[in-house]
């Protein structure tokens, strides 16, 4: 029993030590730039201990990224959707901004896009609420008021990031919350 301790500890802590090291990596350059021979190379592992936990890259990242949003998810845990937009809307910056250089480069860099897309459409299915009876008996019309919310959130963390992040975050939070909330109408200066 001892040594199934013991052998247990060691795959967590190789689990560990791979996933560390991945997510070094992923804050120095673009996914497509990593490979399985640099990262077991990092860390000092041999490739069939990579491959005894994981199939493939694309396979690390998405236990991060579904690990990022279920994060999100308790976070957000009783606000109702669409009706507390606001309050989802800066818990998805205050998070991100948690989340620090990693959270960027998942969401912002490179061709994470395409599984980030994934993502957010796994956190907006687990999480809404329908909240009117239009959208009850019509679920094309939830379904393009998730993606206008999802999308467009996105976008505006993404070019704050691109910019540098040169407007405070309670500021991009203002900013973001009345954009999706109402629009840039709910902008008057």
């Amino acid at each position: 029993m001892a040594d199934n301790k013991k052998e247990d500890l060691r795959v967590h802590r190789t689990k560990e030590f791979i996933r560390k090291t991945f997510e070094e990596m992923i804050c120095e350059m673009d996914y497509e730039q990593i490979s399985v021979k640099e990262l077991t190379q990092r860390a000092k592992i041999n490739r069939k201990t990579f491959y005894s936990h994981y199939n493939t890259l694309d396979d690390l990242l998405l236990e991060i990224q579904n690990e990022l949003a279920q994060n999100f998810i308790r976070r957000t845990q009783g606000l109702e959707r669409p009706r507390d937009m606001d309050k989802i809307t800066r818990e998805f910056f205050l998070c991100s901004e948690d989340l620090g250089k990693l959270g960027e480069r998942i969401t912002c860099s490179g061709n994470y896009k395409y599984i980030s897309r994934k993502i957010t459409n796994d956190i907006m299915n687990q999480t809404w609420k329908i909240g009117s009876q239009s959208s009850a008996e019509n679920p094309y019309i939830q379904n393009i008021i998730m993606t206008y919310v999802a999308q467009s959130t996105l976008e505006i963390y993404k070019q704050w990031v691109a910019d540098g992040k040169k407007i405070p975050l309670e500021n991009i939070i203002k900013i973001a919350t009345q954009l999706i909330c109402n629009g840039v109408n709910g902008l008057n200066p």
